[in-house]
C-alpha cells in the first residue's frame, strides 16, 4: 500500500497539481490584498465610504453584508481574468499540433466506389 501511495505521489500531474494549489492560494490572498487595501477605498472615494466590507442593509433583524459580497465578486473577477491569462499565453507557447486532414467520410468513399463501377460500365 506504502509502494502504491508513493507511485501515485510521484506521478507528475499530482505534484503539479499540488504546486497549482499553493500557488493559487497565495495568490487569491494577494488578491484579496489587493481588492481590501487598494480597489476598496478607491471605489469608496466614488460611493462616499471608504470600506465597501462594511456596507450593510438591515432589513428587519437580518444584516445583509452586501459589501463583502462586491468584496468577492470583484476578487474572482480579477482571478479570472488572470487565469484567462496565463492559459491565453500558456496556449500560444504551446506548439499546436498539426492538424492532418481529414480523410473522406464514409459517404464519399461510397460516392467514389459508385463513380469507380459506372466509369468500369
Amino acid at each position: 500500500m506504502i509502494k502504491e501511495f508513493k507511485d501515485f505521489i510521484s506521478r507528475g500531474n499530482v505534484l503539479d497539481l499540488a504546486v497549482g494549489v499553493i500557488i493559487g492560494s497565495a495568490f487569491t490572498s494577494i488578491v484579496n490584498s489587493l481588492v481590501t487595501n487598494l480597489l476598496n477605498p478607491f471605489l469608496g472615494l466614488f460611493l462616499g465610504k471608504i470600506d465597501l466590507s462594511n456596507l450593510i442593509l438591515k432589513v428587519g433583524g437580518a444584516s445583509f453584508k452586501f459589501g463583502s459580497f462586491i468584496n468577492s465578486i470583484i476578487n474572482f473577477l480579477i482571478i479570472a481574468f488572470v487565469v484567462f491569462l496565463i492559459v491565453k499565453s500558456v496556449n500560444k507557447l504551446m506548439p499546436q499540433p498539426e492538424q492532418k486532414p481529414a480523410g473522406p467520410t464514409p459517404e464519399q468513399e461510397y460516392l467514389r466506389e459508385i463513380r469507380d463501377l459506372l466509369k468500369n460500365k
